[in-house]
């Protein structure tokens, strides 16, 4: 008889959590108010432990805040088993209503969510995509995202990065919707329809979640019509976050696929969405709604509802080494959204991400998130990055 021997890892105790906004490079979003090189909008997180180990996270929400929420969320977090996430997190939302649930603290704990399941691959040697239920896939298709600018810049834009070897992109925010002009609209698209690769795919983001978005369903409703007439492949926040009436009759009515829910926060909030069949694609934010232990239920429970994800991927390269695992975890997942021309996606890492000769991404396999950090790029973009590293550093 064979004697059967078990064994648990020993806790990974938690010893301090760090939150560095990046600034000095941040990326145009298209927004009414624009966000400005030195604003600060992706903030770094890491999760400091008593084993020498170190988990990095994202969060999508200024540094200032990122800290302001820390200060409720690390007590929280003191001497907690790093190595499960899952009730880690449940704990900061449980403890944390009070406060209100979304916004600052859930984008911050999505942060810490990401850095502790970074943590458990590392101790198990394991990439997330394993952890998380397995790899259906070891590439995918990023889309490269644009923003909208006049019709010439347009063309020669998407011809910029088709030339770096992207097959699929997605326009959106810029002049589109905003001018009361919809043969402006019309012409943005056909310009960037016309500098597509043989083959290749067009996205259209309205970006309506910026302020005071002007138009309501009968534009959406138009427009739909119109991109339907490009082959465009999903029509993205055509309507501001909260008609969720509007949404249900758009996605009935539309030929295209209606994308929708970046700004959703916690699986909570998505529930009505999915219930009354508001979206074709949901769109979650790994750094917004709770990390990726919130993100895999909501896409469970989407993919019950017959719902395609693509993650929402307006981030950084933990974002989207994020997107990237759980694309793997997930049967049916295609395309994870890549900025064009961001530094903090381009710049972070020891090794760059890179497409292959079909445009592809391969999906790293290395323990945790997959991906490291470089201490002397990351120093280009923060002023913490030795509390980041260094668990002792600024203490």
């Amino acid at each position: 008889m064979v004697e059967e021997h078990s064994q648990s890892l020993p806790p990974v105790r938690i010893t301090r959590v760090v939150a560095a906004p990046l600034l000095g490079e941040s990326p145009p979003g298209g927004w009414s108010n624009e966000i400005r090189p030195e604003d600060s909008i992706h903030t770094l997180i890491a999760v400091h432990t008593d084993a020498g180990i170190t988990g990095f996270g994202s969060s999508f929400t200024d540094g200032r805040l990122a800290m302001a929420a820390l200060a409720q969320l690390e007590p929280l977090c003191l001497g907690e088993n790093a190595l499960e996430p899952a009730r880690v997190s449940e704990k900061l939302h449980q403890n944390t209503f009070w406060f209100g649930r979304g916004g600052t603290l859930t984008h911050a704990i999505s942060g810490i969510d990401l850095a502790l399941w970074d943590i458990l691959g590392k101790v198990t040697g394991l990439p997330v995509s394993i952890l998380a239920g397995g790899r259906h896939r070891d590439r995918v298709r990023p889309y490269c995202s644009l923003l909208m600018c006049d019709p010439a810049e347009m063309g020669e834009t998407v011809a910029r990065y088709r030339a770096q070897g992207f097959r699929a992109f997605k326009i959106g925010w810029g002049p589109f919707g905003r001018r009361d002009d919809a043969r402006l609209d019309e012409a943005i698209v056909a310009a960037a329809c016309a500098a597509l690769p043989e083959g290749g795919q067009l996205l259209v983001d309205a970006g309506a979640s910026d302020a005071y978005w002007p138009n309501g369903l009968k534009w959406a409703l138009r427009t739909a019509e119109m991109l339907a007439a490009h082959g465009v492949g999903w029509f993205e926040e055509p309507l501001v976050p909260d008609a969720l009436e509007d949404f249900v009759t758009l996605r009935r009515t539309a030929r295209l696929p209606i994308a929708g829910g970046e700004v959703l926060t916690r699986r909570q909030s998505f529930l009505p969405f999915l219930t009354q069949g508001a979206f074709d694609i949901v769109q979650p934010d790994v750094t917004k709604v709770g990390g990726l232990t919130e993100q895999r239920r909501i896409v469970q429970t989407a993919q019950d509802f017959g719902v395609r994800y693509v993650g929402h991927g307006w981030n950084t390269a933990l974002g989207l080494a994020a997107d990237l695992q759980l694309a793997a975890a997930m049967p049916g997942v295609d395309l994870v959204e890549y900025i064009g021309g961001s530094a903090y996606l381009d710049d972070l890492t020891e090794v760059p991400f890179a497409l292959d000769a079909e445009g592809m991404l391969a999906i790293p396999d290395a323990p945790g998130l997959g991906v490291r950090l470089d201490p002397d790029k990351v120093a280009k973009y923060t002023p913490r990055v030795a509390e980041l590293f260094d668990a002792g550093a600024g203490a």
